[in-house]
């Protein structure tokens, strides 16, 4: 996050806050709470990309999920078998 920052004021449950405090570690709770909300847009994004996409090319299936998730399994795996800076052998 290299962008300028600005002070906000924003209202929490005090347990949240606390757990985000003592969670923020050596960052602080702004680093925290801005790189939730940072996570927070791009799954907003992605929900409305999805939507997008669905409303083009209609709803995407339980087994068509499933198959991109065992792909991204596999390309995890063989990921881990490479040595950084190493081409695989597959």
């Amino acid at each position: 996050m290299g962008e300028p920052t600005q002070k906000y004021s924003i209202s929490m449950p005090r347990d949240v806050a606390e757990a985000a405090r003592a969670r923020g570690g050596p960052s602080g709770l702004s680093a925290y709470v801005a790189a939730a909300v940072a996570r927070q847009i791009e799954r907003d994004d992605l929900n409305e990309l999805i939507a997008v996409a669905e409303a083009e090319h209609g709803a995407v299936t339980d087994e068509e999920i499933q198959a991109r998730r065992e792909q991204l399994r596999r390309a995890r795996e063989e990921q881990g078998r490479t040595a950084p800076g190493e081409a695989s052998a597959a």
